[in-house]
């Protein structure tokens, strides 16, 4: 490799017998949101404190225990935040607030002062330990960098002391850019941290390791953590935290290597606000877990809810692809995807009994209403949607069932539509256009009246209609073992009727109460040419909506091309 090319391939972690591929996440992390801080410093228009609230009362409706909440020594609003929070009791007990700080003795004394009166509370710390930073940012040496570290936590100790708070608040230390520092300087220098700051609990002395810029492939971020909780050691005292950002589009598979390789905690932020390209996306993160059988300890079932207030508190609308949340994730344009869809839903018992777990069903990896979405959104169609998706939205959202032999004349309708319209269909201009296509299409035939005149034998029934045809009225009588057989052999007297030949018939009922409507489907095989041509009927009368769809068939073979 040519060494001053403009950029150059990181360098590998010099691993010994690598454990984390081989692992398998079986429990969800500690969820931190630093929406409130990091998200938030990073939006066009950051939120007021009216939006803050109403976020900071969506992450505990989500379930987050663990949620940064400002950074109270760089801005006023922040500073009377964390106030607000503690006086007003709106910290939940089982909820530890936590709060940034850079690593000088004023700021951190007045991020400890924003905390007095809390329950449990976490203050962050952060010193960047990259020799990039280190050395071209701040002109400091390793050592100085070590000193700033270490000194830094011994200010947050003395603080917390004068404040008489150091038995509620745990502390957090972030190696800022670990991911482009030295790791074997980086482990020694959270040593230090960790034994300036003495014995702890597990849950109360945190090390958050930061991928601050990703430069690094995501399974390189795995074994550098790995590394580290190898070469650390104080493990059994402390929390492994990850921080990914999303420089190179992989923060949700950093992450997750991350957990596999030690990690115990998560921060990032919902659909992965922050700066540049973002944070970690808790929203994928979570819900890709939750679709591994995973219990996550986070509802986001109310999706389009939280949806709608992230877009209102920060400004930026979710992309519609964007998983799990996009309004166009859970829909499918595809003919060939929009036939398994329906087929995989009516499926699912069978499915479930094969694979041996109630959600295997094609295209769709997690169910929509987990989410709180609902399946009629799940096929949408345009110009390239198939018969399969087409009668689906028809079954799903309007009870209508047709015959399958039906199903490639109503996908070519609903083809032709869209084609001609040169946009998406909604399920209310499709039905529209079945009723106009199907059961009331243009034609020279029109059915004044039907009446039965002789039903003293179930085996031989006479019906009389009257019809106009072509302007023309008439008045026809035929007999047959139905209905539908005596109204064919009506009609057979018309000699200026194409031939045709009964084929298919189907009928159904739509709705479930009293004033249930029936719909009939007819199929007729026009015998000049073997086509066969379907139509339908509805009407409160079984019979009728028989006679109606003939009617239509008849007038479709009549217009047929």
């Amino acid at each position: 490799m040519k060494k001053n090319q403009k950029y150059m391939y990181p360098e590998s972690i010099p691993m010994e017998n690598r454990q984390w591929p081989n692992r398998k996440i079986e429990n969800a992390p500690v969820w931190t949101s630093v929406d409130l801080r990091d998200g938030n410093q990073a939006l066009p228009l950051p939120m007021n404190p009216a939006k803050k609230l109403e976020y900071y009362k969506l992450l505990l409706g989500i379930g987050f225990k663990e949620i940064e909440v400002g950074f109270p020594s760089a801005s006023q609003d922040d500073y009377d935040f964390v106030r607000k929070l503690i006086e007003e009791n709106l910290v939940p007990e089982d909820v530890r607030i936590s709060v940034l700080t850079q690593a000088r003795r004023h700021l951190i004394d007045k991020t400890v002062e924003s905390l007095k009166g809390v329950k449990h509370g976490v203050v962050h710390c952060y010193v960047a330990t990259s020799d990039l930073h280190g050395r071209f940012v701040f002109g400091c040496d390793r050592d100085a960098v070590m000193k700033m570290a270490v000194e830094g936590t011994q200010m947050v100790i003395d603080a917390l002391n004068k404040n008489g708070m150091r038995d509620n608040i745990g502390y957090e230390f972030s190696p800022e850019e670990f991911s482009d520092s030295d790791l074997d300087f980086t482990i020694e220098l959270c040593k230090k941290v960790k034994e300036t700051w003495g014995a702890s609990k597990k849950s109360d002395f945190i090390l958050n390791l930061p991928a601050t810029v990703e430069r690094r492939p995501p399974y390189q971020y795995a074994d550098m953590i790995e590394y580290f909780c190898n070469k650390y050691p104080y493990l059994d005292e402390t929390t492994i935290s990850v921080h990914a950002h999303n420089d190179q589009g992989c923060a949700v598979a950093a992450s997750e290597m991350a957990l596999l390789a030690g990690a115990d905690r998560v921060e990032g932020t919902i659909f992965g606000h922050g700066e540049r390209t973002g944070n970690l996306d808790l929203v994928t993160l979570a819900l890709n877990l939750h679709s591994r059988g995973i219990d996550t300890g986070l509802d986001f079932s109310n999706m389009d809810c939280i949806v709608e207030t992230v877009e209102r508190s920060s400004g930026i609308p979710v992309h519609p692809r964007h998983p799990y949340a996009g309004n166009l994730v859970f829909t499918a344009f595809s003919g060939s995807h929009q036939d398994a869809i329906r087929k995989g839903m009516d499926m699912r018992k069978q499915t479930a009994a094969h694979f041996g777990h109630s959600w295997k069903v094609p295209y769709l990896h997690i169910d929509p209403k987990d989410l709180g979405r609902s399946y009629e959104k799940l096929i949408r169609i345009n110009s390239q949607s198939g018969k399969g998706g087409v009668v689906y939205v028809l079954e799903s959202e309007f009870g209508i069932a047709p015959p399958k032999r039906m199903h490639p004349q109503i996908g070519a309708a609903a083809q032709e539509l869209a084609d001609k319209k040169g946009n998406e269909i909604n399920s209310a201009e499709l039905y529209k256009h079945f009723e106009e296509t199907f059961i009331h299409p243009q034609g020279p035939l029109e059915l004044i009246n039907f009446k039965r005149i002789d039903v003293s034998d179930l085996d031989n029934i006479t019906v009389r209609m009257k019809l106009n045809m072509n302007g023309k009225k008439l008045k026809i009588v035929g007999s047959g073992n139905g209905p539908i057989s005596a109204a064919v052999h009506a009609l057979r007297s018309i000699t200026e009727l194409p031939e045709f030949v009964l084929d298919d018939f189907h009928e159904q009922t739509l709705g479930h109460d009293a004033n249930a409507a029936a719909i009939s489907f007819i199929g007729l095989i026009r015998k000049k040419d073997e086509k066969l041509i379907y139509g339908a009927g509805t009407h409160s009368n079984i019979d009728q909506a028989a006679i109606r769809a003939l009617f239509s068939a008849l007038n479709r073979v009549i217009s047929a091309r």
